[in-house]
């Protein structure tokens, strides 16, 4: 076979292939997401949704992760919420406190590279009704001395997440990636009010101050997984 003729086959096949990727992220989804994650916004939000729901709503992804992460991390998925979407159905009695009940966790399915390119891009399609997420309002500020003990003591972030310290609870998603996996302005406005964001979920709205907002995202954001925040 000639030389320019092999080329030009090997770069049809090449752009069949990469077209043939592409579409196949909204299959994926289909095929491996759905049956646990709401990918249009469920039309019931009430308690009972977030009672059954196996997995978090993804209608606005794209609103909320960081692609990267989200391709590294459908690969090779870690758990990110240690006692399960819905907490109270997956932890057991302990000798003194409440534990996680591993016999009741599933592990999350593993995508191969390709197939986890094509997911992520099509999760980052999925955005939200506008206004769901606040956008431009975080200052992208270092965080001062004070957004630690903000997280850990004075506003009770701890009894529900950790940071990768061998501390905080179970309840809710870890953070010790929370900079990593989140988009700052989603960090932003979860905070600020979560049900607006997740109308029956669980964690308190703070009405914090504005200060004490961009201190905490700022914190968050700074936590990638590898070295905690000072």
């Amino acid at each position: 076979m000639k030389p320019y003729l092999f080329a030009a086959i090997s770069a049809g096949f090449l752009a069949t292939s990469f077209a043939a990727s592409a579409a196949d992220g909204p299959a994926i989804l289909e095929s491996k997401c759905a049956s646990c994650h709401a990918l249009t916004q469920p039309e019931n939000s009430a308690l009972d949704h977030v009672w059954e729901r196996k997995g978090p709503d993804l209608y606005y992804a794209g609103d909320k992760f960081n692609k990267p992460w989200l391709v590294e991390w459908l690969q090779d998925p870690i758990r990110i919420r240690p006692a399960g979407e819905f907490y109270f159905k997956h932890v057991k009695k302990g000798d003194k406190v409440d534990v996680v009940d591993e016999s009741t966790l599933t592990e999350h399915p593993k995508l191969a590279k390709a197939d986890a390119e094509a997911a992520a891009d099509a999760l980052m399609a999925l955005t939200g009704p506008e206004g769901l997420i606040e956008k431009g309002k975080f200052k992208d500020k270092k965080a001062s001395p004070m957004a630690k003990m903000l997280f850990t003591k004075l506003r009770g972030c701890y009894a529900c997440h950790s940071t990768g310290d061998g501390k905080g609870g179970l309840s809710g998603p870890e953070l010790h990636t929370g900079g990593e996996r989140l988009q700052p302005d989603f960090i932003y406005s979860y905070i600020k009010d979560p049900q607006k964001i997740d109308k029956s979920v669980w964690m308190p709205k703070l009405n914090i101050s504005e200060q004490d907002l961009q201190n905490l995202t700022s914190y968050i954001v700074q936590l990638s997984g590898k070295k905690e925040a000072k």
